[in-house]
C-alpha cells in the first residue's frame, strides 16, 4: 500500500461526494491483497467500511442535504440486471465497485446512502457494512425462532453473525474458535457458549446448545472449515458460508447428503439490510462498537494493514481518515 495524492471526485448527476471520517479495515481488503488468483487491480484505493459528510450533491440526487452524515453501499449497480433486482447491488457485473474509503473524498450513488440517526456516531456509521453483512447472511439462512445456532470463527464477522442470530430468535448460540482471545466478546454479542475447536469439538457443540445445530455459519474462510460445518450440522440443517474463502477446497458431498442438509453462500446485502442495521444499532443488546479494538492515522494505516496479515489481537481496526 501507498498514499498518494490524486484528484478529488467530481459527482455525476446521481452521485454524491462526502469527506471520510472513518474507514474500517475489512479481512477481504487483506485476502484480495494477499497475491493471489483473487485480488483487487494494482491502482485501486480500497476502503468499503466508511461513513463519512455529504459535501456535493448531484443534480438528480433527492432527500439529502450537504452536511448529513451517511453512510452506504460500497458498490453501483446498473439497476437492470438480476442481481439489482433482488437488490444486492454488490453482486452487479455490469458497473465496478464503489470502494475508496480510505481516501478523504468518495463519490458514490446518491440513492445507496444512509443517513445515520442522530443517535449513532461516525464510529458507529462505519461499522454498518459489516453489520449488514451478516444480517444479510442470517436473513439468507432462513433461521426460525429457538433454532440451536453454531457459529464457526471469532472474527469480526462471527461476531456480528452472533450479534443477529440473537436478536432474530435463535435459541441457543454457540461460537466455535481455535483461541480464546475473543470468547468474552463473542458471549457479550449474545453466544450462550464458547467452545475451543479440538478433537471433541463436535460433542462438546452438541452438549452446549442441546443437540446438533439446525444451522451452522460458516465465518472463517479457511480451507476444511465448510467439511466441518456439515459434521456439525443437524439433519435437514442448513450450513451458510460467510467466509470467504478464496483458495480451492474439499468436502465428501456425501457426508452432507446423508443428511439432507443444504448448503448455501453468502456475500453482499440490500439496502433495507444496512437501513436496519443503522435504525436499531442503538436498541439491542450489545453495543457493536465493542468490536473496535484499534483506531489508528491514515499515515500509520499501511503498516498498521500489514501487521493484520499475522496473529493478533484485533477485531476491527478504524482508520482515521478525518475528525475523530
Amino acid at each position: 500500500l501507498s498514499i498518494e495524492t490524486v484528484k478529488d471526485p467530481e459527482p455525476r448527476a446521481e452521485d454524491i461526494v462526502i469527506k471520510v471520517h472513518r474507514c474500517g479495515i475489512c479481512g477481504t481488503d487483506l485476502h484480495l491483497t494477499s497475491a493471489h488468483q483473487f485480488s483487487f487491480l494494482a491502482g485501486s484505493v480500497l476502503g468499503h467500511e466508511y461513513a463519512g459528510e455529504v459535501v456535493e450533491i448531484g443534480s438528480a440526487v433527492t432527500g439529502i442535504r450537504k452536511g448529513d452524515i451517511v453512510t452506504a453501499l460500497p458498490s453501483r449497480g446498473c439497476g437492470h440486471c438480476d442481481t439489482c433486482r433482488r437488490g444486492n447491488v454488490p453482486l452487479c457485473r455490469n458497473e465496478t465497485g464503489e470502494m475508496g474509503g480510505f481516501g478523504e473524498y468518495l463519490r458514490i450513488q446518491g440513492h445507496l446512502a444512509v443517513q445515520l440517526p442522530g443517535t449513532l456516531s461516525l464510529a458507529d456509521g462505519a461499522l454498518i457494512e459489516p453489520l449488514a453483512v451478516s444480517l444479510y447472511g442470517v436473513r439468507q439462512a432462513n433461521m426460525q425462532p429457538g433454532d440451536r445456532v453454531l457459529v464457526l470463527g471469532g472474527g469480526a464477522v462471527a461476531l456480528t453473525t452472533i450479534y443477529w442470530a440473537k436478536r432474530l430468535g435463535a435459541g441457543r448460540i454457540v461460537c466455535v474458535s481455535r483461541s480464546r482471545r475473543r470468547e468474552a466478546m463473542a458471549l457479550a454479542m449474545g453466544a450462550d457458549a464458547f467452545v475451543q475447536s479440538g478433537d471433541n469439538e463436535i460433542g462438546d457443540v452438541a452438549e452446549a446448545l442441546g443437540g446438533p445445530p439446525a444451522i451452522v455459519f460458516e465465518c472463517v474462510g479457511a480451507t476444511g472449515i465448510v467439511a466441518r460445518a456439515i459434521e456439525h450440522v443437524a439433519p435437514f440443517g442448513t450450513v451458510m458460508s460467510l467466509g470467504f474463502c478464496t483458495a480451492p477446497d474439499s468436502f465428501v458431498p456425501a457426508m452432507a447428503g446423508n443428511k439432507c442438509a443444504t448448503l448455501k453462500f453468502s456475500i453482499g446485502y440490500t439496502l433495507r439490510d444496512f437501513e436496519h442495521a443503522a435504525n436499531v444499532m442503538d436498541k439491542g443488546h450489545a453495543d457493536p462498537k465493542m468490536l473496535i479494538t484499534s483506531t489508528v492515522t491514515l499515515d500509520d494505516m499501511p503498516a498498521k494493514f500489514e501487521s493484520l496479515r499475522a496473529p493478533n489481537d484485533d477485531t476491527k481496526v478504524h482508520v482515521l481518515i478525518a475528525g475523530t
